[in-house]
C-alpha cells in the first residue's frame, strides 16, 4: 500500500518530543514490512540543512493569495525512507522552535503554517496529486495535520482513506473562525458536525470528525479519552465514534536505543554483562557534579517539566528521599515555575541533585544508562517512550498506572515485573512507590531480576507496525 505519513517533526531532523521519535521509527518499520511509505514534513531550517540530495518535484499554489511553494524529495538519513518536504520559506524558515518563538509564545500564523501542511497532504492523497504518486492511506499525526482528513472529505474526487493518530489530546490546535476563508474551508463545515469546537476552528476536532479511523498511541489511552476527565472536551465525539477508535501501543527504535551499541555511550553493556552500567553511573555522577558513590541510589528524570508529567508531585517527595541517601539527575525544560523549583533544589542539595534545563539528545541516553531508577509519575500519559527506554537500558521505571504506562510496565510484584507502578496521582503514593524501588535496589538479586525482565521485553516497533498495516488493509 501507498502510505503518506504526515508529521510536524521527525527524528533526527527536528524534535521537540516523542512525536519525532515515533515519526522517525514507525515509517521505517512499515517500510520493513514491505509498504510504500513516504513522509511529509515542513521545511524547517534544520530539516533543509540535514537532508542531502534534495530535488524539487513540484511547485504549487496551495491557497489563494499565498506565495508558490515547492515540494522537495529526499531520503531520510539512516533509514532511507522517502520524504517529501514542504518548502515554504515564508512559513517554516524561522529561528526558534517549530511551533513557538524564543519567548515561548505560539507563532501567530500557525493556522496557515499547518493548514498548508494539511492541504498538501490531502493533495498527495487525491487525483490532484502534484507528483506521480498518490497515497492510498494518509496517516495524520496530532492537530498539526488534522485538517487533512477534512480536505480529503471535502474534495469531490477519488481520494485516500485517512487515519488520525492522537498522540496527546490536550493539544488541539484551536484558532479563530476567521481562518476559515484563508484556509479555503467552507462556512458549512463550521458546525459541531465539522471543524467547530466551542466557537473555534479546531484542527484536532476536524481530524477526529472527518478521518476514516482514529488511533491513539496505547489501548488504555483509547478508553481514557472517552471520559470527561481525560477527553478535554472531545469525549462526546470519540464516544459516538467508538467503533472507529483503536489503541496501538507505540514501540521504540531498538537500533537508536540499544545500550550495547549506543553511539552516545562510551561504556556499553547488555543483559549478559551489566558491569559497564555501574561504571557508567560513576562517570555520570562525575560529569553532573554529583558525589561519586556507587551505592547511592541514583534517580533519573528526562522529561518536559510540566504538570502533566507529575513533576510537581515529585518535588514534594524529594527532600525525604534525598535526606535518606538518594541522588537525583534531571534533564529537561518546560514550565518556568517548575524549572526554577528544580534549580533551587539543586542549590539546596549540592552534590546530590543535578538539574540540566535544556534538551540534550546525547545526555538523555547517558542519563538513561547511568541512573538506577527512572521516574515517570505522569498524571496522564498517552503512551510515553521513556519508560520503555528505561526498561531497555536496565533502568526500571517508577510510573503511574495510566495510558501507555499501564500498558507497557508490569509491576515488580509480578514474576515478569519490569518496574514499579502506583495508582493515585498524589505525592504520598508516588513516595511509597519510589521507596519500594529503592528498597528493591538495595536487594541486589531482586533488582537484577527486574532489570533483566525489562531488557528482554519486546518494546520494538515490528508488532505495532503490523497492527497498523492490518488497520490500513481493513480500510483500503
Amino acid at each position: 500500500m501507498k502510505i503518506l505519513f504526515v508529521t510536524s517533526e521527525v527524528h533526527p531532523l527536528i524534535k521537540t518530543g516523542g512525536l519525532a521519535d515515533v515519526s522517525g521509527a514507525l515509517p521505517a518499520a512499515l517500510q520493513a514490512l514491505g509498504q510504500d511509505v513516504r513522509l511529509l514534513i515542513p521545511g524547517y531550517i534544520p530539516v533543509l540543512d540535514k537532508l542531502k540530495d534534495k530535488r524539487t518535484v513540484a511547485a504549487l499554489s496551495v491557497f489563494a493569495g499565498q506565495p508558490e511553494v515547492r515540494l522537495l524529495s529526499a531520503m531520510m538519513p539512516e533509514t532511507g525512507v522517502p520524504v517529501y518536504v514542504l518548502d515554504a520559506p515564508q512559513y517554516y524558515c524561522r529561528v526558534a522552535g517549530p511551533y513557538q518563538y524564543e519567548l515561548g509564545g505560539d507563532w501567530p500564523d500557525n493556522a496557515m503554517r499547518f493548514g498548508m501542511l494539511s492541504r498538501v497532504a490531502a493533495l498527495l492523497g487525491s487525483d490532484a496529486s502534484p507528483v506521480a504518486w498518490q497515497a492510498d492511506i494518509v496517516h495524520c499525526n496530532d492537530w498539526q495535520s488534522g485538517l487533512a482528513p477534512a480536505y480529503l472529505q471535502l474534495t469531490p474526487s477519488t481520494h485516500a482513506k485517512s487515519v488520525m493518530t492522537i498522540h496527546n489530546i490536550a493539544f488541539q490546535g484551536n484558532f479563530d473562525r476567521d481562518w476559515l476563508a484563508p484556509l479555503d474551508l467552507p462556512q458549512s463545515c463550521f458546525d459541531m458536525h465539522g471543524v467547530e469546537f466551542h466557537g473555534y476552528l479546531s484542527f484536532l476536532k476536524a481530524g477526529l470528525h472527518y478521518a476514516d479511523r482514529i488511533v491513539t498511541v496505547s489501548p488504555t489511552y483509547a478508553h481514557e479519552i472517552q471520559s470527561t476527565e481525560m477527553g478535554y472536551g472531545m469525549q462526546g465525539l470519540l464516544t459516538v465514534r467508538n467503533g472507529d477508535v483503536s489503541g496501538i501501543l507505540n514501540g521504540i527504535d531498538e537500533q537508536e536505543w540499544d545500550p550495547a551499541t549506543d553511539k552516545y555511550l562510551t561504556l556499553r553493556y547488555d543483559s549478559s554483562n551489566l558491569a559497564p552500567k555501574t561504571a557508567g553511573k560513576l562517570a555520570l555522577q562525575q560529569r553532573l557534579g554529583l558525589e561519586v558513590d556507587e551505592k547511592a541510589p541514583l534517580l533519573g528524570v528526562v522529561s518536559r517539566l510540566t504538570y502533566q508529567k507529575g513533576l510537581d508531585m515529585l518535588l514534594e517527595c524529594l527532600p525525604k528521599l534525598l535526606d535518606g541517601g538518594a541522588q537525583l539527575a534531571v534533564l529537561g525544560s518546560g514550565e518556568s515555575d517548575l524549572e526554577q523549583r528544580y534549580l533551587q533544589l539543586a542549590q539546596r542539595y549540592p552534590g546530590r541533585v543535578s538539574v540540566t534545563v535544556r534538551f540534550d539528545e546525547g545526555l538523555s541516553h547517558q542519563v538513561m544508562a547511568g541512573v538506577d531508577i527512572f521516574l515517570m509519575p505522569s498524571r496522564f500519559e498517552p503512551c510515553g517512550l521513556n519508560q520503555m527506554y528505561g526498561m531497555r537500558y536496565g533502568t526500571p521505571p517508577v510510573v503511574r498506572r495510566t495510558g501507555g504506562l499501564a500498558d507497557s510496565v508490569t509491576d515488580a510484584k509480578a514474576p515478569d515485573g519490569t518496574g514499579f507502578v502506583f495508582d493515585e496521582a498524589d505525592p504520598a503514593a508516588l513516595y511509597r512507590s519510589v521507596v519500594r524501588a529503592i528498597e528493591c535496589y538495595r536487594d541486589g538479586k531482586k533488582f537484577r531480576s527486574i532489570q533483566l525482565n525489562g531488557m528482554r521485553r519486546d518494546v520494538g516497533w515490528r508488532g505495532s507496525a503490523q497492527r497498523y498495516v492490518d488497520l490500513y488493509r481493513t480500510m483500503a
